[in-house]
């Protein structure tokens, strides 16, 4: 498959049924009513925007609009308290459980990019 089939493909669909149902249990109980403002989008349709944005490497003001999308808003306000409570740090390990289960990841080879270091040059 071609990075522009599965960008393709995931923009009209998101989430499959499967790929939901495996990370799913992840995500905080939703909440069932909030008391003011505007009902908070479904957590996959954040996981859908986020994904979105992952794949394609759109820029925020690009993500796609729909019935299984979240609003750009939304879907950075839920990443950063996502990142701060620790439900990605829980997707990437399933994400890569699933992976090395599956004998997708080489844990023998790696590779370093060296241009993002903050390490400063001798002078």
């Amino acid at each position: 498959m071609t990075g522009r089939f599965v960008r393709e493909a995931f923009r009209r669909k998101g989430l499959s049924d499967l790929e939901w149902k495996l990370f799913e249990d992840i995500f905080p109980k939703e909440p069932e009513k909030r008391d003011r403002g505007m009902p908070h989008a479904p957590y996959r349709y954040i996981l859908n925007t986020l994904m979105y944005i992952l794949i394609t490497g759109c820029r925020w003001c690009d993500t796609p609009k729909g019935e299984i999308w979240a609003s750009k808003s939304s879907a950075h306000r839920w990443l950063k308290r996502w990142g701060s409570d620790g439900t990605l740090e829980n997707l990437q390990a399933r994400i890569l459980g699933i992976a090395e289960e599956r004998g997708l990841i080489d844990w023998s080879y790696g590779a370093v990019d060296g241009s993002f270091s903050p390490w400063q040059r001798w002078r």
